[in-house]
């Protein structure tokens, strides 16, 4: 009898011994098994979307934003560079470009994704109304610093904050906020919602309850296919954090309006492009607004197998990967393009076609925001200086160069007023209408602050002065961006006068805006000058980021 105690006893702590060794490996990956428990991934449906009437009914222009997640300002050879030293080129964007304005000093209102959206959508600093952080969990804080690579300096995990932290189903772009959907539906819009939301996934915060009639969704982000798919080339990031999380992670689904995930119909990227094409089809005879966000090129990083046979001459196998990413939005760019002259309707088409933020330093690539310094997730120009490219038949002349300085915030008033609404004072707007700029109907700049505030972290331009400031380090970085775009010398220690002034008007600006609806749980320190997997020493800059 004692012998069968011990054997059973002996199971049972073999079984645990081994549970413990998984779970030390995986403990990560639960999130995932609880979601799919809860919330399984059924096969993929065809999707009908709602068909417009048989013949026009409105001459207002349909307008169309295509955001691209992580797109670094040198990925487009439209701005001169491009990746593989200029080899590899990004033609129907190109021409998107050729055919409008090429705008080279566009922003982000955000150095992350999350908030730049939701500045997007309400044309307001996010700031403003408390949207500060990226919706994410404490566990998933918790991994970044736990698998984050040690540097020469720590991350700052924020326990005290735990306490005010609030459950992921309420974190998302309040209802309260007006959107551009909710604008242009009163005006006779039908709007369509493809691609990522990333502003909440409870049902109060989806994209329905912002005035899109339509919407095919993902809510944080997905596989572009299954990992083991004999159609896709991964490229796994072993020094990320980040990475490692999202591929023990992600699902490969999306939803259409509130309905059961399901799995795309093939590569993620070209599925959305498709759908697109049908939602125009659709649309051909009224007047519509499509937000197509793009989850490329964001990591995980997934090509199809055919786009990155054709990109051999790339030898570095991570860069031929991601290349091969920003092809497949090409290509999605031209299709588009394409469905509107099919329909006869290319000419009375606004398309806005620019990048949540710069390009991540996590993936290891060096030249991606390239000639910029800094990363996503920095105040750095690499980090928020974004392609920004608008074509409007009739209205912007082909072959434009706008050197002014323009930002996603101001796409919400330019759709407004292009709908024929005028800016009224009950609103408090951030952005501005840049079509008039554009046109060359005004000459200059708009005459306004670009600003951004994330936790200890804030940057400020005006007339071309960009005052940054790392409240933990207590760090200032001062630049005068018309005689040194690329911000190679501070002058914080030498333009005291100019500093004292940018650093009034920033601490004012700070002062307006509203208390997080969620707080930040760790600041973590980003390398301007090095990509993750470089080595760093005591001499580079560095500053935290929080969320």
């Amino acid at each position: 009898m004692k012998k069968i105690s011990i054997k059973i006893f002996l199971g049972f702590l073999f079984i645990a011994m081994v549970f413990a060794i998984w779970f030390s490996q995986n403990w990560y990956k639960i999130p995932k098994y609880i979601g799919d428990w809860k919330n399984p991934t059924g096969k993929n449906v065809t999707i009908n979307w709602e068909k417009g009437p048989e013949t026009r009914v409105s001459s207002k222009p349909n307008v169309i934003v295509i955001l691209v997640d992580d797109l670094g300002f040198n990925q487009i050879s439209a701005y001169g560079g491009g990746m593989s030293n200029g080899n590899f080129k990004t033609p129907n964007i190109d021409q998107l470009a050729k055919d409008g304005v090429l705008c080279t000093n566009g922003y982000s209102s955000s150095a992350i994704c999350s908030p730049s959206r939701a500045s997007l959508l309400t044309g307001k600093f996010p700031t403003r109304f408390g949207f500060e952080f990226t919706p994410t969990t404490s566990s998933f804080m918790k991994g970044i610093k736990a698998f984050g690579k040690k540097e020469i300096v720590e991350g700052i995990y924020h326990k005290e904050s735990e306490s005010d932290m609030i459950e992921i189903k309420d974190m998302g772009l309040p209802q309260s906020e007006l959107t551009i959907a909710e604008v242009l539906k009163p005006q006779g819009y039908h709007n369509i919602h493809i691609g990522k939301w990333h502003l909440g996934h409870s049902e109060k915060f989806l994209p329905r309850k912002h005035g899109f009639d339509e919407s095919l969704r993902m809510d944080q982000g997905s596989l572009f296919l299954p990992e083991d798919d004999p159609n896709i080339i991964n490229a796994k990031i072993d020094f990320d954090p980040v990475d490692k999380l999202l591929w023990g992670n992600l699902p490969y689904a999306v939803n259409f309006n509130e309905g059961p995930r399901m799995n795309p119909d093939g590569h993620l990227t070209d599925y959305l492009t498709n759908e697109a094409v049908k939602a125009i089809d659709a649309n051909k005879n009224r007047s519509f607004f499509m937000y197509l966000a793009y989850w490329a090129v964001h990591s995980p990083l997934q090509a199809k197998k055919d786009d990155y046979e054709k990109l051999s001459f790339i030898k570095n196998h991570k860069e031929r990967v991601l290349a091969s990413m920003v092809l497949t939005v090409d290509r999605g760019v031209g299709k588009i393009r394409k469905a509107l002259k099919d329909n006869g309707i290319d000419q009375n088409t606004i398309i806005i076609f620019t990048s949540d933020n710069g390009a991540p330093g996590y993936i290891g690539l060096p030249d991606l925001n390239k000639p910029y310094r800094g990363w996503k997730l920095t105040h750095f120009e690499g980090g928020v200086h974004i392609p920004f490219i608008v074509s409007y038949p009739n209205k912007i002349t082909a072959g434009q160069i706008y050197n002014g300085r323009v930002s996603n915030m101001d796409i919400f008033s330019t759709f407004s007023e292009i709908a024929g609404l005028k800016p009224t004072n009950d609103i408090e707007i951030d952005g501005v209408n840049i079509l008039p700029y554009l046109t060359g109907e005004i000459q200059g700049e708009p005459d306004r602050i670009l600003f951004s505030k994330s936790g200890s972290l804030s940057f400020l331009i005006k007339e071309g002065w960009k005052l940054q400031i790392d409240f933990i380090q207590n760090k200032k970085w001062l630049f005068n961006l018309n005689n040194d775009p690329n911000e190679k010398i501070n002058l914080a220690s030498i333009n005291l006068e100019k500093l004292k002034e940018l650093e009034e008007l920033l601490n004012s600006k700070i002062k307006e805006q509203a208390k997080p609806i969620w707080p930040s749980l760790l600041s973590w320190p980003i390398f301007i000058d090095k990509t993750l997997n470089q080595k760093k020493s005591n001499l580079d800059e560095y500053t935290y980021w929080p969320n």
